[in-house]
């Protein structure tokens, strides 16, 4: 297998800071596409990785699955892609494409286990897949996206990872006209939950432990927006939505908005709080609840989002920053102060 040397940022271990790496890509073979990688959006995934939160990081660990590009040079079979055309890879390069979900488009549930963007095992060379926080990437045409042209590029990273992620479960519970839909949290994931939510169509209610979020909400397309810490503002929606979205990452009472729902209503959570939240048997017994998760999306609905935000004008309000500010941007995500997804400009490493 032919390599290629490019510089990269990353990490060696979970305490060290990120740094300038090299480290090898392949060459593109028959299938693959050759991405010069413009903007790499940064999420929160990136951080609890690099620091080996989850448990499971094989260094050096290079982030990044938010990928936006121009393709430099296509392998002698790719149909589907050719030099020049903008393109996306998301948090899926490759999976086994046999298995029943696989053949279904919901590569993210794939049996053996999708192949990760970054950190996970390499098909093709002895190493860890690395991520986007670099100079190039190469990936099979069957996992690579493309982006509408009406779309600011840089903002459309996020799309890649924060879109799929909300866009998922917002079509799986059959959002639109005529449903009542609590978006719970307004960061990163949440701020495109509210995008999205509106414009399929759908009365969007935002909760924020947060006063100072009551505008924001509402210029994301919020509907209406309720303070989750005043029990007075929340026993007003008991019973009322259709369906909620949880993006929280941080320990929370989810009992509390289960008890928003209507009969036969779900709450999915699209967060990762890193302890058990405790589900009360009376929050889901009574009215027949549901309390469910999701995970990104497969490459055909991620499409469909992408097209979708292409038709409605979405894409994700950013930070830009220069690759050498990553350090700082993760201490930042770590208090919640963007607003509401940085994004690297990739030129940036090459200075």
């Amino acid at each position: 297998m032919e390599v290629t040397n490019i510089k990269a940022y990353g990490t060696e271990a979970a305490e060290a800071p990120l740094n300038q790496l090299s480290i090898n890509r392949r060459k593109a073979t028959p299938h693959d596409v050759e991405i010069d990688i413009l903007y790499c959006g940064v999420c929160h995934s990136d951080l609890h990785t690099a620091r080996n939160e989850w448990h499971g990081t094989i260094y050096p660990c290079v982030p990044g699955h938010e990928i936006v590009g121009k393709i430099k040079s296509v392998g002698h079979h790719v149909t589907k892609f050719k030099v020049g055309d903008l393109v996306g890879v998301g948090c899926i390069v490759d999976s086994c494409r046999e298995c029943d979900y696989c053949k279904e488009g919901l590569e993210q549930y794939c049996e053996p286990g999708m192949i990760g963007t970054y950190n996970s095992p390499d098909k093709y060379l002895n190493t860890p897949t690395y991520g986007g926080y670099s100079e190039s990437v190469v990936v099979d045409e069957n996992y690579v996206l493309r982006i509408p042209e009406n779309l600011d590029l840089a903002a459309t990273s996020p799309l890649l990872c924060a879109g799929i992620t909300t866009y998922s479960p917002l079509r799986h519970w059959n959002v639109g006209p005529g449903k009542k839909v609590g978006i719970v949290g307004i960061g990163g994931l949440g701020h495109m939950g509210i995008k999205l939510a509106k414009a399929m169509g759908a009365h969007v209610v935002a909760f924020t432990t947060s006063e100072s979020k009551f505008e924001e909400a509402k210029r994301l397309g919020a509907d209406e927006v309720v303070l989750s810490k005043d029990a007075e503002q929340m026993a007003a929606y008991r019973g009322k939505l259709h369906f909620i979205l949880d993006a929280v990452s941080a320990e929370h009472d989810v009992n509390a908005y289960l008890n928003l729902l209507r009969v036969d209503g779900s709450l999915a959570l699209v967060g990762a709080p890193e302890q058990p939240l405790p589900i009360a048997a009376f929050s889901v017994i009574i009215g027949r609840k549901s309390f469910a998760g999701s995970a990104i999306g497969g490459i055909a609905e991620t499409q469909e989002m992408l097209d979708f935000c292409g038709k409605h004008n979405i894409t994700a309000d950013i930070e830009m920053i220069n690759i050498k500010q990553i350090n700082e941007a993760y201490e930042r995500l770590l208090k919640g102060d963007v607003k509401y997804r940085f994004v690297i400009d990739m030129a940036s490493l090459k200075g």
